[in-house]
């Protein structure tokens, strides 16, 4: 599969002491920013930028030939979205400030903090990035732009929020920061976390792993790994599921279910890529994307106290929400044509013919187990299915024969967010008796209770309308 192109997050140090520059360099390698580039002669920055894409310079202010103080202008003239840190001596505090008024985004001060260093280059990048996001997303949404469908063949829709959500996706793909996917039961959170990282050009596997009741030993252990000894039983070392998302991505699913141990032990792998394996003193490295779903909304346990709120914030890089099926029906044909098939390819049985009354009975439905459930229903269907038109039985002993009680996207015929206007004065779709007693009681009021003028109003004769007001008081 073609992957969406990923950019290096590329930090340019501009010094004339080699030994700063190789110091910060392998400084910045070991926190895990690998593509450095260095220069000891400010006279060819210009140049360099010009060929290279660069996201952040960290740049001395005083050297000879060009100083930093010449080259920062021009940087932020030609380079306006190059974040710049500046570097300085601990005097130059009057400095600095007209550095950050001419364009500098940071400073440091010589000699340099490596904690301060990678603190700054941090938030830079994570700024430059979300500039390169928003940019990108506008040009998506402005040419309604997808790149790789292929990523979403699994996502079976052609409802256009669902669409808006796969171009979102093309353009966080890339980024390394952690990614929340929220959304009721069935509605395919799994398959989003499998696209974004089949669109991210990691090299690393895909490593999911549903955390609904684990302890914290649990957690850890199956994470972490163990080194050998840890605990009874542990005859020898054993790499958690960390390891084997190296370079890829770990989706942790059910995540509000998470305990507090295990919560403070993941917010740690989120603000520092560090872990511990049980047992052991000695920290290991991650550079494994997280993505994490769940199905509650987590503002109600972080109220409660059951969840971190500086946890909720570092998941919440990005946020993907994913409607209810109920709110995209016009996905149902789709979805049930496909199921269909699929269901006949698995049985080894022909596809059958749904009657032409089927999508509409199943867009009266909630579905308050969304795709998957419209899944379960096809598949029992197509099992009991012998020959000719499928039978709705099946599907009648799940939506029932009573009156359905509709609500958002079924209640217009023009898809999810236009709510007909009779739901929003009843809230639901009125029956016939319930328009006319609403109708009348209206009429009258307006009437102030004369019911002649009150008929007049409604297109009916005064004795008509006795007979219904007695009609409706009885």
């Amino acid at each position: 599969m073609k992957t969406v192109t990923k950019h290096s997050q590329r930090i340019l140090l501009v010094d004339d002491e080699v030994e700063i520059l190789e110091g910060c360099r392998a400084c910045l390698n070991t926190a895990g920013y690998k593509d450095v580039l260095a220069e000891s002669d400010s006279r060819l920055v210009m140049s360099l930028l010009e060929r290279e894409e660069v996201d952040v310079i960290v740049l001395d202010l005083r050297m000879p030939n060009l100083s930093g103080l010449e080259l920062l202008p021009q940087i932020v003239k030609q380079h306006p979205q190059i974040k710049v840190i500046v570097s300085t001596a601990d005097n130059e505090v009057e400095t600095v400030v007209n550095c950050v008024k001419d364009g500098a985004f940071d400073y440091v001060v010589k000699p340099i903090d490596v904690k301060r260093l990678l603190t700054s280059v941090k938030k830079a990048l994570e700024l430059r990035g979300l500039a390169n996001e928003l940019s990108a997303l506008k040009h998506y949404m402005l040419t309604d732009r997808l790149d790789h469908p292929e990523a979403f063949a699994n996502i079976v829709t052609g409802n256009k929020a669902m669409r808006a959500i796969f171009q979102y996706l093309e353009v966080i793909a890339g980024t390394r920061q952690p990614v929340t996917i929220t959304g009721e039961t069935g509605t395919g959170k799994e398959l989003v976390a499998r696209a974004i990282h089949e669109m991210s050009g990691c090299s690393g596997e895909y490593v999911a792993l549903n955390v609904a009741g684990l302890d914290d030993n649990m957690f850890s252990d199956t994470l972490f790994g163990h080194r050998k000894g840890a605990f009874t039983g542990a005859d020898q070392a054993r790499d958690g599921l960390i390891t084997r998302a190296a370079g890829g991505t770990l989706f942790l699913d059910e995540i509000g279910d998470l305990n507090d141990m295990s919560q403070i032990k993941l917010l740690r792998l989120l603000q520092e890529q560090e872990y511990y394996p049980v047992g052991s003193d000695f920290i290991k490295k991650s550079d494994a994307r997280i993505v994490i779903a769940t199905n509650h909304d987590l503002q109600e346990p972080i109220r409660q106290g059951k969840f971190r709120n500086d946890l909720y914030y570092r998941l919440c890089g990005h946020r993907v929400h994913l409607p209810p099926l109920r709110d995209r029906l016009d996905d149902i044909p789709l979805l049930l044509d496909h199921f269909l098939e699929k269901a006949a390819e698995n049985l080894g049985k022909k596809k059958p013919t749904p009657p032409l009354e089927l999508s509409i009975m199943l867009s009266l439905y909630p579905f308050p187990g969304n795709v998957r459930e419209l899944e379960a229903m096809v598949n029992d269907a197509v099992l009991r299915h012998t020959a000719g038109v499928l039978s709705m039985d099946t599907f009648r002993s799940v939506v029932g024969s009573e009156r359905p009680v509709l609500h958002g996207a079924a209640t217009s015929g023009k898809g999810a967010g236009e709510e007909n206007p009779l739901c929003a004065i009843f809230g639901h779709f009125p029956t016939l008796d319930e328009v006319e007693r609403y109708m009348i009681t209206e009429a009258m009021k307006m009437a102030k209770g004369n019911q002649g003028m009150a008929g007049r109003i409604l297109g009916m004769g005064r004795q008509t309308l006795n007979k219904r007001l007695k009609s409706h008081s009885a």
